[in-house]
Parts: C-alpha cells; structure tokens; sequence
C-alpha cells in the first residue's frame, strides 16, 4: 500500500503517523519531544522517529513510503525547507528537509509550519471542509492562525501570514513575548485565561480548563474572567473578518474543549460587533491534536503531486 511518513513536532511531544493516499491513519505514534536534552538532541530524535516510521512502513505494507511530511513550530522557511527558529525548542536555522531526506533514503520531503498544518487538514478534512476561505485559529499557550484560500493555505511574503495572536486589541495591554503590549494572546489564550482565573480565584494551580467548570457551575468571577477573554478574542476575530472575508471560521485548541460554553458567548460578541461584515459560521475544529499529523501527511501528498517526473 503506497503511504506517506507523517510527522507533528510539539514543545513537549512528538506525534507520528503512516497516512494513506485518502488521507487515512494507518498507523500511529507519540513519544515525548526531549527538548531538556539540547536542540541537536531534538533534531537527531525527530530523525530516528522517522526512520522507525520508514522502516515499520516498509515491514507492514512491503513498500518504502513515498515521501515524509514534517510540521515544526515556530519560524519555518517552507520553500527551502529550513526550521529557522524554535524559541520553544532552542533551534536556529537547522535544514529540515536535508536532514530528514538523507536519514530516510533519500525520499521526498516537505516542512511546514506547525499551526498551517493543521489548518491545511481542518481545511481540506475537518471542519473546513468545502470552504473556500477560511481562518483556522487555534487557542492554545498562545494564539495563531491559518489562512486557508482554495485548499491551500496562505503563508504570506515572508512566512508570517495569519498571526493573529499579535492584533494589538487593548492598547497599553500586558506585555507581550513579541514586545507590544495588549495583545490578543496575553488576553484570550488558554494561558492568558488560566492567568486571570488565578488571580481571580486565589487559586495558583487553578488553569482555563478550571476556570470554564467554574463559569458552568455558576461562579460569577470566573464568568467576568471569561467574558473579558470572549471580548478581547471577539475583538481579533472582528478584525481578521474584516480583512480576510472568511467563509468558516474554525477555533480548536484546548480553549475549544469548553464546548459551547466558549462558543455560544464568542458567537454572540462577535455578531455583536459586526456592522458591515459578512457574518461566517463559527464552528469548532473537527480534527483535535491528529490535526498536524493529518496536514503533515497531506503536504507529503502534495508534494507528490506536483513532482515533476524525471
């Protein structure tokens, strides 16, 4: 059966995966990142994970797989394959593709960055599909997001297409990693509520998580905490509307596990907040965490395709 090698690298684990031609998981694998151990420790394990990967898919299907698709966090140069920056995983400028396609035979291989990925497979298989535009934002440590136009996703001049997780929304704001202040992260993100509720409930191991069972059962400080958020991400949702004209807007990430305990809040703020806008739905993401893996074997795929035979 001809596969693809499929790999999702996070701060902390590593999901893996053979995905056929339709996009089928035939089989897959987690282990933990190892970032304490040093970058190059890192890259050299991501290596041998998908050399297991090569060598299970050649014992399982009696072929070698066609191609590897790899999603990477932070700065990715796609085009040239390079893994630029990883604040999270201490790399600088490590050649991705090189590395993996010498280590795997020789085969194909594409990068592609982590939360693009993702929004690739909720475009094409998840909650996206059919859209012809569509935002995929994420609501995790951080915020992102991933521009999707006709089955692709748009990664911008420079690579830095759909950060939305750095539309300034409350000027004079808490100081953001990037060095502005008010960001929508540092208001809206899983981190950010986790923060506030916290504070609020006195509680320092309290997270979002314990903060929406709060919201659920009552608590009228964790529901001012969880509006303020609702707002603040109403308010950059507005904004990216505005701009992109999305025909769905997807949110995953952990925040998204509240259910419609996040959803039917954010959808009334933001309607809320439209006045000449097209209001598109807002659907949760459909995929969960196999989200990069799914996009990272869909890359593979499309590079395939677009392989000029020799």
């Amino acid at each position: 059966m001809k596969h693809v090698i499929a790999l999702d690298v996070g701060g902390t684990g590593m999901k893996a995966a053979l995905v056929a031609a339709d996009g089928t998981l035939l089989h897959e694998a987690r282990r933990a990142t190892g970032r304490e151990r040093g970058a190059e420790a890192v890259v050299e394990a991501i290596q041998d994970f998908a050399a297991e990967l090569l060598d299970l898919g050649r014992e399982r299907f009696a072929t070698t797989a066609s191609a590897a698709g790899v999603a990477v966090p932070g700065i990715v140069d796609a085009e040239n394959g390079i893994a630029v920056y990883a604040a999270n995983l201490g790399w600088r400028d490590v050649p991705m593709r090189e590395l993996l396609g010498r280590r795997l035979g020789g085969i194909p291989v594409a990068l592609g960055h982590d939360v693009r990925t993702g929004g690739l497979a909720e475009g094409r298989i998840g909650a996206g599909r059919g859209a012809d535009r569509f935002l995929f934002v994420p609501l995790g440590t951080g915020i992102a997001g991933a521009i999707g136009i006709a089955g692709r996703i748009e990664a911008g001049a420079h690579g830095y297409a759909g950060e939305i997780g750095h539309i300034v929304v409350r000027p004079g704001g808490p100081a953001c990693g990037c060095g502005q202040r008010g960001c929508l992260e540092t208001l809206a993100s899983a981190s950010a509520v986790s923060r506030a509720w916290a504070a609020a409930s006195g509680d320092p191991e309290a997270d979002a998580a314990d903060c929406a069972k709060a919201v659920e059962s009552g608590d009228e400080r964790a529901r001012e905490v969880w509006l303020a958020a609702i707002g603040a991400l109403a308010d950059g949702l507005v904004t990216a509307i505005t701009l992109l004209d999305p025909r769905t807007l997807i949110i995953g990430g952990g925040l998204a596990e509240a259910g419609e305990t996040l959803f039917t809040p954010l959808r009334t703020a933001v309607e809320e907040r439209v006045t000449f806008q097209r209001l598109p739905p807002i659907v949760p993401a459909a995929l969960g965490d196999t989200a990069g893996c799914l996009g990272a074997g869909l890359l593979a795929w499309d590079l395939l395709a677009t392989e000029v035979p020799a």
